[in-house]
């Protein structure tokens, strides 16, 4: 049986939702497992925060990023299950959700995935709280346009581009004054803005003093090498030297996001079907906005024991 080339990617930070895998943990004991040894090795309440909220806490940078973590690899998890020998072509996750493309693809073990980001939730909370700041996208224009915007922009504040993530949406990280200034121009050259549900400038200098703190924290985390190509956020493209791998997710606190070349390599390489595994279906869209207009590419998203199914169907052909 030939499966088809298969590209699955993990969603990060802005995906969260009240319930998110719970019917997975209801129903499969693995999966329960799973979020058991989440609130063990972060000393947080995942079960409740995951299934009851409330959304403001889920939120929190701090609790946020063990809870969808944890969520993506039962996600993987329980596809392993439903598609037994299955491998990708590809991994990749947006922002947070690399990490879980690191575990996919043999970097590294649930317990050391789940130890690095509760303490990049520390650390990223820590910053966000000395240094405040925000998101905001900017639908309508193009990196072109907004680098010109910025390479104009002279302060006071912080703006940067934090995510390159489709040829006309790209968010921009900041503090208030600079996020202001700057949108306030995009809008005035044509661009829609919108602020985005989180409350740290990812990806930006505003959060750069976590990355010293967070590489040596990883110092003492075992990386291997990838079984399956793993397209990096801050490179755009794939890294084999465990050694380098971490300099880069290390740096990928504070660095942008290169999210449209990643879809672009996956497509060039002739992927068939790309999988969004976890909670809603932001990259998905993303992806859609990305893919040529006549492409027989599939694109699925899959959260819940159907979607997983559906998956497995569609990937076995």
């Amino acid at each position: 049986m030939r499966m088809k080339k298969t590209a699955i990617f993990f969603p990060g930070q802005g995906s969260q939702y009240v319930g998110m895998g719970q019917a997975l943990v209801e129903q499969d004991a693995e999966a329960a497992a799973l979020m058991d040894l989440a609130e063990q090795i972060s000393g947080f309440p995942i079960h409740t925060l995951c299934f009851q909220g409330p959304l403001a806490d889920l939120t929190r940078v701090l609790y946020l990023q063990p809870a969808l973590t944890v969520v993506n690899l039962i996600c993987w998890q329980q596809l392993l299950k439903v598609l037994p020998g299955f491998t990708p072509s590809f991994l990749a996750g947006h922002s947070l959700g690399e990490y879980s493309a690191l575990h996919g693809a043999g970097v590294l073990t649930l317990e050391d995935t789940l130890a690095l980001v509760t303490k990049r939730g520390q650390l990223m909370e820590r910053e966000g709280a000395a240094h405040p700041g925000g998101m905001r996208a900017v639908l309508g224009l193009d990196i072109d346009q907004i680098e010109a915007i910025l390479a104009d922009f002279i302060g006071p504040g912080v703006a940067v581009v934090a995510n390159h993530n489709t040829a006309s949406q790209i968010v921009l990280s900041g503090d208030a004054a600079g996020l202001d200034a700057v949108t306030a121009v995009c809008a005035a050259q044509g661009g829609r803005i919108f602020p985005l549900n989180v409350s740290v400038a990812n990806h930006s200098p505003l959060v750069a003093g976590a990355v010293d703190d967070f590489a040596a924290f990883m110092a003492n985390i075992t990386f291997r090498p990838p079984q399956v190509p793993v397209l990096c956020n801050v490179t755009g493209g794939s890294e084999r030297d465990p050694g380098q791998l971490k300099g880069i997710m290390a740096r990928q606190i504070a660095t942008r996001v290169h999210w449209l070349p990643i879809v672009e390599r996956m497509i060039a390489e002739g992927v068939e079907v790309m999988v969004e595994l976890g909670p809603k279906n932001v990259l998905t869209g993303m992806v859609k906005k990305i893919l040529p207009k006549q492409s027989d590419i599939i694109c699925l998203q899959a959260d819940t024991p159907e979607g997983l199914a559906k998956v497995a169907e569609i990937v076995a052909g």
